[in-house]
């Protein structure tokens, strides 16, 4: 959208509304439109029930507001990215809707059904559903063969755009960084936080790091917190002495927080990559990753092996490296390769 807003090409922005509380602080990051409309406008989604009637009640709507919500071109690409409830749901409105699909990030995939779950399961249902697939390397382009589509490699992905708009802002991003050695966690995705076994094996895992002579900035994501009170995990992190519990910021403040961080700890795919970009050690509380960014290099996937993260905190100095430079700008090449899209449809 920002280099769209750069190439002043006109689009129609269209919000799920599956992550509410977290837009406003996006779209001043950016600089970015209000939405042109919004499907929901309730409060985060933070449940699979509440998801599921959210998903059906939209797909519904779709049926009858379609002009309501798209306009009236007909000719029009619904343009979706990565592997959310969100992605998969624009690219069935549009289908529905009779426009064509456009993919970003596309092509990921770890080839393993559960895990991640259900991320690995929206993507083949979006690849599917898609009519151009923008895939961020060769792995991406070779999982894509057997789809019909137009298939491009932007050779990174679009969060190498964002983030170098971020790092532009760091020194005037406000945010408290500590004055000794400090480690980030961010934990968030479903199959870590839904069930009490899976949560509390984080929970043990983190508190085995906390016995390293470091401190640990524990970021609160909205579900994360919601499940820790609910499994009475909450105040045993609070308990736990090295660990400072900490909201969630906005994405320029927590690139800060990573960029001055010794090393990382998420199961986010895009905390990998950002951190693969920075040549920031990561370590990943995940069985598989649909990402090759950094694995090999500064990333490490624990499988949730105590093993595995205690050699990690010993030798992450070792994983250190210099942050990429690189001169790729897939977001410009994107913008274009749609240009020329719209122009034969």
């Amino acid at each position: 959208m920002v280099e769209l807003n750069t190439k002043k090409i006109p689009y129609r922005f269209i919000s799920t509304g599956q992550h509410r509380d977290t837009m406003g602080s996006i779209l001043e990051n950016f600089q970015l439109k209000e939405p042109d409309y919004t499907l929901y406008q309730d409060k985060d989604i933070t449940s699979i029930t509440s998801m599921a009637i959210w998903f059906v009640k939209i797909l519904f709507k779709t049926v009858f507001s379609r002009r309501k919500i798209f306009g009236d071109d007909r000719n029009g690409i619904v343009l979706v990215h990565g592997d959310t409830f969100s992605t998969l749901l624009g690219a069935l409105m549009g289908k529905i809707s009779r426009l064509k699909i456009a993919h970003i990030e596309s092509g990921l995939r770890s080839h393993n059904w559960f895990h991640p779950f259900p991320e690995e399961i929206t993507r083949v249902l979006v690849f599917n559903l898609s009519d151009y697939y923008f895939c961020p390397d060769e792995y991406a382009m070779k999982n894509i063969a057997k789809y019909r589509g137009y298939k491009k490699n932007t050779q990174a992905n679009t969060l190498l755009d964002s983030l170098r708009l971020a790092e532009k802002n760091i020194e005037t991003s406000d945010v408290s960084i500590p004055a000794e050695r400090y480690l980030l966690v961010s934990i968030h995705r479903f199959e870590n936080i839904q069930t009490e076994q899976a949560l509390t094996r984080i929970v043990d895992l983190i508190a085995l790091v906390a016995r390293q002579n470091i401190k640990i900035l524990f970021i609160l994501h909205k579900p994360t917190e919601k499940k820790l009170r609910k499994f009475n995990l909450y105040t045993r992190l609070e308990k736990i002495e090295n660990i400072e519990l900490r909201q969630r910021y906005d994405y320029f403040k927590f690139i800060k927080l990573i960029k001055y961080s010794e090393f990382v700890i998420s199961d986010g795919g895009s905390n990998q990559e950002e951190c693969a970009y920075l040549g920031k050690p990561t370590l990943l509380l995940r069985k598989a990753t649909e990402r090759r960014e950094g694995i090999g290099r500064n990333c490490v996937i624990s499988e949730y092996n105590p093993d595995t993260v205690s050699a990690f905190c010993d030798n992450y100095k070792d994983l250190a490296e210099a942050p990429l430079s690189s001169q790729l700008y897939p977001s410009e090449l994107i913008v274009s390769e749609l240009q020329k899209a719209l122009a034969k449809i």
